[in-house]
């Protein structure tokens, strides 16, 4: 039996995993739930799951929830803020955290949870992104399993099974290309309703923005150098737009071993909960003779120059990634509340990051600090207006 921590149980990746586990409930449990301040999803979610343990953003969030407790007879701990996370991370009848919050918010936690020995399922990139090789080192340590829920970087985990690390030539990720890899017209007039509305898959505002900027791709190509500890410049990016090829890995020998399945982020997760088991699913077989083609195509950097500036942060390393990841979180929360154009994003970033000196210290505090520092300055220059 594995019980199971969700931090970030009512966004995308959280509440598809509900749904999964939802199938599972001889092999899986779920002991903790996390949420923002939605207080009512979480409600729904207790009377099906009857966890032990949940935690909500704020602390007048917490207080209304346990009066609704109250008034419902519900047994279950409430608590709120950071302190709730890393509560809900190292409970002790836990063994698997699922680490779906979204942006640096979830790092404290999932620091916590390979502290107490909690195997981790991560679909938190940002956490990996700011301060990856920390984590990975701490859970190498400790003898504790990082294991992705992207859909990307499960299929390069199932595709990297049994082989040594020192037989890689090359990761090959794969990307939809978001809204606008084909798009002609002026980028800079995109409106937020272009940018929500991927052709493929149905996430949260934030990684949706990213995809459309492919700095979610950006992100990606570092966490897959993290978890698999290979060079950014062996990480290669490429625009598929069926979204079938989930990425693939090139060997020395010149093999090439790709993971395929319909988009349905069902497998992936399912693969993070049951591993090193696999169980039947419900998502829809594959038929490539009905899909009929297969297309593969270069990304635009220049057209997409946040890929750009993830490469270079990963390149120059330490602080640098956090300071981007930061950075990105400040410009996209900016675009969606009207206050910056949509080609904006890449610019404050790029900004940002260039008036960043890097600290070579891998200690966690620095990452936190390294992130402070770039949300204030990405924030001035967005109320200055200055480019």
């Amino acid at each position: 039996m594995k019980r199971i921590s969700i931090l970030g149980s009512s966004g995308s990746i959280g509440t598809q995993t509900l749904e999964t586990i939802s199938s599972m409930k001889e092999i899986v449990k779920i002991d903790g739930l996390a949420v923002g301040n939605n207080i009512k999803i979480l409600q729904h979610q207790i009377k099906k799951f009857k966890p032990r343990a949940v935690s909500v953003k704020s602390v007048l969030a917490a207080v209304k929830l346990k009066k609704w407790c109250k008034t419902n007879n519900v047994r279950v701990a409430v608590y709120s803020g950071q302190e709730g996370l890393i509560k809900l991370a190292t409970m002790t009848s836990v063994n698997l955290v699922v680490a779906a919050v979204v942006g640096a918010v979830g790092l404290n936690s999932t620091v916590a949870a390979v502290k107490a020995k909690k195997d981790v399922a991560i679909a938190n990139k940002e956490t990996l992104v700011m301060a990856g090789n920390y984590i990975m080192e701490l859970a190498a340590k400790l003898g504790i399993k990082i294991l992705p829920v992207d859909s990307e970087h499960s299929a390069i985990f199932q595709c990297c099974n049994g082989e040594k690390k020192s037989q890689i030539k090359k990761i090959i990720l794969t990307a939809s290309g978001g809204p606008f890899y084909k798009y002609k017209g002026d980028l800079s007039k995109i409106t937020i309703s272009q940018a929500l509305d991927h052709p493929t898959w149905k996430m949260g505002n934030k990684i949706t923005i990213d995809s459309a900027t492919l700095m979610n791709k950006g992100l990606e190509a570092i966490e897959a150098s993290v978890l698999f500890d290979v060079p950014i410049e062996k990480v290669e990016i490429v625009i598929h737009p069926q979204s079938i090829v989930h990425s693939m890995v090139e060997y020395v020998d010149g093999s090439v071993i790709a993971q395929l399945s319909n988009p349905d982020m069902t497998l992936p997760i399912q693969y993070a909960l049951t591993y090193p088991k696999r169980i039947g699913s419900k998502i829809k077989p594959l038929n490539l003779a009905e899909i009929g083609k297969l297309e593969f195509y270069k990304p635009d950097f220049n057209k997409f120059p946040c890929l750009n500036l993830a490469y270079f942060s990963a390149k120059k390393g330490y602080t640098m990634p956090a300071v981007m990841n930061a950075a990105n979180e400040i410009c996209v929360n900016a675009f969606l509340r009207g206050a910056i154009k949509f080609t904006d994003i890449a610019k404050i970033v790029k900004n940002t990051i260039l008036a960043h000196k890097v600290l070579k210290d891998k200690s966690i505090n620095v990452f936190i600090k390294a992130d402070t520092w770039s949300r204030d300055y990405a924030n001035n220059l967005i109320k200055k207006g200055t480019l």
